[in-house]
């Protein structure tokens, strides 16, 4: 799951730059968010990236309206979650409202995994893993924004 390893790789990249002596990313609280970020950044550059965007598509359960615009909408506030991680003065908003979306885009994750869907060629994540990963996810958006 790429965006499982965008999370922890970030994570652990950004802290040891901490350790290393770039004081922003001193702790694991900037840490976070740096991981958060890449994870967004990969997960929000696959709703337009042509080999993802027509299964991303698909996922969108079949009931709600114009999934093409909802892809597009959901992508952008990723990419602009992000950005808003990366700088202190948003880092808590950005990341409460980065927990919502998860939370509201959840439904799709689940849909795709019912209805058998494969994204990119292979099968999308079990319910039983991705409904794992979806609670650390937003366990450490939430960590983000009640945190130091």
């Amino acid at each position: 799951m790429a965006s499982l390893i965008a999370l922890v790789a970030g994570t652990t990249l950004a802290r040891l730059a901490g350790a290393a002596g770039v004081s922003a990313l001193d702790g694991w609280h900037p840490a976070l968010r740096v991981g958060l970020a890449l994870m967004f950044v990969v997960t929000g550059v696959a709703h337009f990236a042509p080999s993802h965007r027509a299964d991303m598509i698909m996922m969108v359960p079949p009931g709600l309206p114009r999934a093409d615009l909802l892809v597009t909408l959901t992508g952008v506030l990723e990419l602009v979650g992000a950005v808003g991680l990366l700088v202190p003065a948003t880092a808590r908003w950005a990341a409460a409202g980065l927990a919502l979306l998860m939370l509201a885009m959840f439904p799709a994750n689940v849909s795709a995994a019912q209805r058998g869907l494969t994204l990119a060629g292979r099968p999308v994540t079990p319910l039983g893993r991705r409904t794992a990963a979806q609670i650390l996810f937003v366990a450490v958006a939430v960590g983000i924004s009640f945190g130091p």
